[in-house]
């Protein structure tokens, strides 16, 4: 199985012959040109193809590449300015379009030394379309939901259901119950498929047909400079953090051996982003080049969910690296514990306040997708920072007072530009001593993604914010000498 595992991995030999098909240069040099990576002026943010970018998004699906409809909604998610995409390399049957990546013998069992070509020809196209949107993709290798109770029992991976694996080759169990939630944790048996790496159960021949897969994806994504990875899916702290850890150094050794540089995560369960699983990610920057904080989505409390993105930014400061968050529960159809569409909204607008690089609605029940009302705040949030030079600024609620809880939080550059999101009709006082002379002020209707007229205030002093009307508001005040600041 070595030897197959090792004849797998040319698979990334043709990375510099094909790149071609996907209209991207992956010569020596290329890689340190244009790559999606951290932002050399700011690397809490990132920069693609030299410049700074802001990623917000929103889509129906978290498997995107299976979709039937991929480029018209791309399309849409351009129209309101999203320009990022969450894809996870799932493939279990959830609408009847998916396909598996193995080939389906006719005895109905699967070869997982052959593919089935279909797969992989809609993750190719993921990859083109996206790119040639200026759309970055934040690639999920493993999803562990594929691999509990009946979906494990259908899965492709269940040594029942291939030709290759056995219960006597691989540890690999007949059935695996859903992990069960209490006291604010997880409990239940860890799936063997996460223990595979040589730390934990040296699986040596399930390790090998995970690579295979692995290569075969980075056969794909390597040629590629807009592609960001995650090991998994929500990672349960009862699987030790060497699972994460061994394929992150796979991922870039191999991506190394191809002349490639990529940037890797992985994604925590825990909902306290300060809780130990956490820190797996936070004390290794060697390992993950950028943290992962979709689960504080699923924190509804306001102020708590702004803490704990805090105590993350606060804990990087002194090696900054993006923080991004790919997924925003929350929705008026989905369950209870994801939260309502003002908390998704809210927390939307949190995440950049925050000092992150990304934010996303998850897909639907469960999050907003690229519903109509996610589209409002996409739309929103990319005039007011299309207004600004947002690279250059922190979270400053330090410059707030007269503040009530969620009232307004701010992200500013003092003495250049001040920007404040108020969830709701409220008004502050703003700590402007670091503007001398004439500001510019300016208001966003965020609901209706409107611009009011710009007035003159002035600084050297504070600033009275009262907001225009009911709803939530953004407030943009400027020095007059930096004006539009992109």
């Amino acid at each position: 199985m070595r030897d197959k595992s090792v004849c797998c991995r040319l698979w990334l030999g043709v990375v510099l012959l094909s790149a071609s098909l996907l209209n991207v240069d992956a010569g020596p040099g290329a890689e340190q040109e244009g790559r999606i990576r951290p932002y050399s002026g700011n690397p809490f943010y990132w920069q693609y193809q030299g410049e700074p970018v802001l990623l917000l998004g929103g889509s129906k699906d978290d498997n995107l590449f299976q979709i039937p409809d991929l480029q018209e909604h791309l399309d849409q998610m351009v129209a309101v300015g999203a320009n990022t995409i969450r894809n996870t390399m799932s493939d279990r049957l959830d609408h009847g379009f998916e396909v598996h990546p193995f080939h389906q013998r006719a005895d109905g069992r699967f070869d997982l030394d052959r593919w089935n070509d279909e797969y992989w020809r809609r993750f190719e196209n993921l990859l083109r379309w996206t790119a040639e949107r200026d759309i970055i993709v934040q690639i999920e290798l493993w999803d562990k939901w594929d691999m509990h109770a009946d979906q494990w029992l259908r899965n492709p991976w269940h040594p029942a259901k291939n030709v290759n694996l056995t219960h006597g080759n691989t540890l690999l169990a007949n059935a695996y119950a859903r992990p069960q939630y209490r006291d604010g944790t997880s409990h239940g048996q860890p799936h063997d498929f996460f223990l595979s790496v040589p730390a934990l159960n040296d699986d040596r021949v399930l390790l090998s047909y995970q690579q295979r897969f692995v290569d075969k994806v980075l056969s794909y994504s390597l040629r590629c400079d807009h592609v960001l990875y995650c090991i998994s899916n929500e990672i349960h702290p009862q699987y030790p953090p060497e699972w994460g850890w061994y394929w992150a150094d796979y991922l870039r050794q191999q991506a190394s051996a191809a002349g490639r540089g990529i940037e890797v995560t992985e994604m925590f369960w825990s909902l306290d982003l300060q809780a130990e699983p956490h820190r797996a990610s936070l004390d290794r920057p060697e390992v993950y080049t950028f943290f992962e904080a979709s689960q504080n989505s699923g924190v509804l409390d306001p102020e708590e969910n702004w803490n704990n993105l805090r105590f993350v930014y606060q804990f990087l400061s002194s090696r900054p690296r993006p923080i991004n968050n790919t997924k925003i529960y929350g929705a008026d159809s989905g369950p209870v514990w994801a939260g309502t569409t003002r908390n998704a909204q809210e927390k939307f607008w949190r995440n950049i306040f925050g000092g992150s690089a990304s934010s996303r609605f998850h897909r639907p029940p469960a999050g907003l997708g690229l519903s109509e009302a996610a589209q409002v705040q996409i739309k929103s949030l990319r005039m007011l920072t299309d207004a600004m030079h947002v690279f250059g600024c922190a979270p400053r609620n330090d410059l707030l007072s007269d503040r009530q809880s969620n009232e307004a939080y701010c992200l500013a550059e003092p003495g250049r530009q001040y920007a404040i999101y108020f969830p709701d009709r409220g008004d502050v006082t703003l700590d402007v001593s670091d503007s001398q002379g004439t500001l510019q002020l300016r208001w966003l209707d965020i609901p209706r993604s409107v611009w009011h007229p710009p007035q003159s205030v002035t600084g050297g002093d504070s600033l009275k914010l009262e907001t225009p009307g009911q709803g939530s508001w953004a407030a943009l005040v400027l020095a007059t000498e930096v004006g539009h600041c992109q």
